[in-house]
């Protein structure tokens, strides 16, 4: 037996609490990992509260992270003692995840854990600086250097944001984080920003198609207006890794960045991430993530606090990673 938070549908609404459920309950798969900390993600927070429609059938166990050892294996790449993490594969939406004491996948969509991570570390991480990551290295790829200029971190109080920050600032870039919430300044500032924007200045586009060079590279995690609003002002052979919604999905704007400026629109998708760039993003976040600043950005929380918990993440009111303790 073993805990989880388990979520069910009834006339359209979906409730969520706690429930002793048995391993034969859990998915088809070839590894069984004993779950030691989980994450809040936005998506995370969608599930919980029935949005999207991320989620087809019920009951459901939610949680698109989790980290532990590994209990039980029939895939020969695996060994019980072991330890893993797994972010995205649609765990957690489409398969039973991480918000459980133990969990059953696939050994291709396991990574192993570099050996300074530990597994809360590795959650304190999650998805969200499993994409910052991949956001980094494709503003590297596109050739983004720390000599090109400022580098703008949008949402950069929130996961993907915290994260990105903290990885830019170690790699010397020039770093603004752009947030709306002033009591998250000095935080930011710890975290290596060396120039903080008021959200409200980069919120909607001026209706000039090109604004004066500012920005070398941008990771935004909010899209919609925010994202039409950045591009005019990219520099020449700029780039913006775009990895979020939050501020919606649409987003009018025009080709002249593009056209006349070179600039480069990356999109960053870490749910189907290939495993060797998963391997390679896990490799450099043990590298190039200061752990002391990560482990200023963890909010801890049990499985209890998640329903508590979704509003406030989609409402932009969590302040860098909530990581939840599974046996706590």
């Amino acid at each position: 037996m073993f805990e989880a938070l388990l979520l069910e549908e009834k006339d359209g609404k979906v409730t969520a609490g706690l429930r002793s459920l048995e391993e034969s309950q859990l998915p088809a798969g070839n590894v069984t990992v004993d779950v030691e900390y989980s994450t809040l993600n936005y998506k995370d927070g969608l599930i919980l509260t029935g949005q999207g429609r991320l989620v087809r059938v019920y009951p459901h166990v939610p949680g698109v992270d989790f980290a532990g050892t590994v209990a039980a294996s029939d895939d020969p790449a695996w060994r019980p003692g072991d330890r893993v993490v797994l972010t995205g594969w649609r765990v957690g939406e489409t398969q039973w995840g991480g918000f459980a004491g133990k969990a059953r996948v696939k050994g291709d969509w396991l990574v192993r854990l570099p050996e300074n991570l530990s597994t809360r570390r590795a959650m304190a991480i999650g998805t969200a600086g499993f994409t910052a990551m991949l956001a980094v290295i494709a503003l590297e790829e596109r050739g983004v250097t720390p000599q090109a200029g400022e580098v703008l971190v949008t949402g950069a109080a929130g996961g993907v944001g915290s994260v990105a920050t903290a990885i830019l600032a170690r790699l010397g870039y020039s770093v603004t984080a752009s947030t709306g919430r002033p009591e998250t300044h000095d935080y930011l500032r710890q975290l290596g920003a060396s120039a903080i924007i008021e959200r409200a200045t980069i919120a909607a586009p001026s209706g000039k198609p090109l604004e004066s060079e500012r920005w070398a590279g941008a990771i935004d995690s909010v899209g919609g207006a925010t994202l039409a609003a950045i591009l005019p002002a990219v520099r020449h052979h700029g780039a913006v890794a775009a990895c979020g919604l939050a501020g919606g999905v649409k987003l009018e704007t025009t080709v002249i960045p593009f056209l006349l400026r070179g600039v480069s629109l990356l999109g960053i998708d870490s749910v189907l991430c290939p495993a060797e760039k998963r391997r390679q993003a896990w490799a450099r976040l043990a590298r190039d993530l200061p752990l002391d600043k990560l482990d200023t950005m963890i909010v801890p929380a049990r499985l209890a606090d998640l329903p508590r918990l979704a509003p406030e993440i989609l409402a932009g009111r969590v302040r860098g990673r909530v990581v939840v303790a599974i046996k706590a």
